[in-house]
C-alpha cells in the first residue's frame, strides 16, 4: 500500500510510518496538519490515508473535515479516521460520504479500543482495498447524537454484536465463526437487524454496511 499519514503528534506520526513499513507498505508522506495532509495526497496519489480527528490549529474537527474533502474530492482514496475521539458533529458526514464514494473504502477507529498492531494493518489493509473498518462504538455514539437511540436499543444482544461485525467489514461466514454460531443463524440476525433499522437488505457485505450508514445519514 501507498499510504499518507496526517497525526499531530510526531511520536505518533513516526510510530505509525515505521509499523507499517516495517511490513513492507510505503508510507509515502507523514504531516502533522491539514493543509500538508491536502498537498501530500494531491502530490503522492496514496492508496489510502490515515488521519486524526483533532489537528492545528483548533485541535477540535480539522481532521475529520480533512477526511471528508478528501472522500469528496479523490473518490479513490481510501480513508481510514484513528482517532481517540468520535467527533459526532461531522462522523456521519464522512461515513455517509461512503454511500457516494464508488469502490474507496472508509474506516473510523478509537486507537484505545484497537487491541494491537495486527489488528490496525489489517483495517487500513481492508479499507484501501474498499472495504470498512468501523468502530462500533462510533456507530453507537452517531446514533445516540442524532436521536436515533432507541433504533438501536431494539437490538437484541446478539443482533448488538452481529451489526458491530459488520460494521468491521466481515461477511457473513467470518461473523459465524467470530460468534460460534451458524450461517443461517447469521443470516436471520442480519435480516433481523436491517428490519428494525426499516433498511433493505443486501447480498453484499460491504452494501450492508453503506446501508446502515445511509440510514445514519438520513
Amino acid at each position: 500500500m501507498r499510504i499518507v499519514i496526517a497525526e499531530d503528534s510526531a511520536v505518533v506520526r513516526a510510530g505509525l510510518a515505521e509499523i507499517l513499513t516495517d511490513r513492507g507498505h510505503e508510507v509515502t508522506a507523514a504531516v502533522g496538519d491539514v493543509e500538508a495532509l491536502h498537498a501530500a495526497v494531491a502530490v503522492q496519489r496514496p492508496d489510502v490515508t490515515v488521519v486524526d480527528v483533532r489537528m492545528p490549529p483548533s485541535y477540535t474537527d480539522e481532521g475529520l473535515r480533512a477526511a471528508i474533502a478528501l472522500r469528496r474530492g479523490h473518490p479513490g482514496l481510501g480513508v481510514l479516521v484513528f482517532s481517540q475521539y468520535v467527533e459526532t458533529r461531522y462522523a456521519a458526514d464522512l461515513l455517509g460520504a461512503a454511500s457516494t464514494g464508488g469502490a474507496a473504502g472508509i474506516g473510523y477507529l478509537l486507537k484505545d479500543r484497537v487491541a494491537d498492531v495486527s489488528e490496525f494493518v489489517d483495517a487500513l489493509t481492508r479499507v484501501a482495498a474498499g472495504g470498512t473498518a468501523l468502530d462500533p462504538q462510533v456507530i453507537t455514539q452517531i446514533l445516540a447524537a442524532s436521536g436515533r437511540a432507541e433504533r438501536l436499543a431494539t437490538l437484541t444482544p446478539r443482533e448488538h454484536e452481529v451489526l458491530a461485525l459488520m460494521a468491521e467489514g466481515r461477511s457473513n461466514n467470518a461473523i459465524a465463526r467470530a460468534l460460534v454460531i451458524s450461517e443461517r443463524a447469521v443470516e436471520k440476525h442480519v435480516s433481523n437487524v436491517f428490519s428494525k433499522f426499516t433498511l433493505p437488505p443486501s447480498g453484499s457485505d460491504h452494501r450492508r454496511v453503506l446501508a446502515v450508514l445511509r440510514y445514519l445519514e438520513s
